[in-house]
């Protein structure tokens, strides 16, 4: 079963759009496990999937405190994304991409800045040949991504002019992405950038809490499901906030 159809049965069963961002930095690699397994035990019940970071993923190490994480999830059917970003060149980028499956992810995050040949292809190729998902950051949730997913650029075939999320979205398109990430926090972006994907590629949107994006827009805009971090995780009761969150997605889901 393919990366996306397993999140979609996951969202089902949990009736969840949640992805749960899991990514404390402060303390031992050991109060990092401990905190990391405690918060992900609490809100399971609320989420249809996991991501984690590199900040976690380099203090527990990948084939040691981390696998433990996703044993966790796995269990509990919670498909899992490693939000690596991978940006080099093609045989570095296999290396990566194929270290973190043999890990026990389900998916990787990467950047189309670098291209097709030479550049994802392999990604692609080594994620379809293990049956996981490949997500491709469309445009990001942070105050400076109009400075690089914004910019307007030149198609080098057709020479006409468009804006750089408007052609990594139609790269996901043609390149079969298993998702599009588009923050949560540009309710606009992820409403033209939906109009394109349609329900080829589902829209994971970061962004909402901390950063000030809105659930209910990023929702009603055509977001699929919503990554979500210190909203729960630093919350006191990271259980009830996962609940409230996953309530008011599903409300304004379309």
């Amino acid at each position: 079963m393919s990366f996306k159809l397993r999140v979609e049965r996951a969202a089902h069963e949990k009736k969840s759009n949640i992805i749960l961002a899991l990514d404390p930095s402060v303390g031992s690699s050991h109060h990092l496990l401990k905190q990391s397994t405690r918060i992900l035990e609490e809100v399971i019940p609320h989420i249809c999937g996991l991501k984690i970071n590199r900040q976690l993923v380099l203090p527990l190490g990948l084939f040691n405190g981390t696998q433990k994480i996703l044993r966790l999830a796995q269990e509990e059917g919670l498909p899992t994304i490693m939000d690596c970003k991978i940006n080099d060149v093609g045989y570095t980028n296999r290396a990566i991409a194929d270290y973190y499956f043999k890990a026990g992810f389900d998916a990787v995050v990467a950047n189309p800045f670098v291209g097709w040949i030479d550049g994802l292809q392999p990604v692609f190729e080594v994620a379809k040949s293990t049956d996981r998902g490949v997500i491709l950051l469309v445009y990001m949730s942070h105050k400076g991504a109009p400075e690089g997913y914004g910019q307007t650029i030149q198609n080098p075939k057709t020479h006409n002019y468009t804006p750089q999320y408007v052609a990594f979205a139609e790269k996901a398109l043609t390149w079969k992405a298993d998702g599009a990430v588009v923050g949560a926090t540009y309710p606009e972006k992820i409403e033209e950038i939906h109009s394109i994907l349609k329900d080829n590629v589902p829209i994971f949107s970061p962004g909402v809490g901390a950063q000030g994006g809105d659930i209910e827009k990023a929702m009603k805009a055509g977001a699929r499901y919503l990554i979500v971090g210190r909203a729960i995780t630093l919350s006191k009761d990271p259980a009830e906030a996962a609940e409230r969150i996953r309530n008011i997605a599903q409300e304004h889901s379309k």
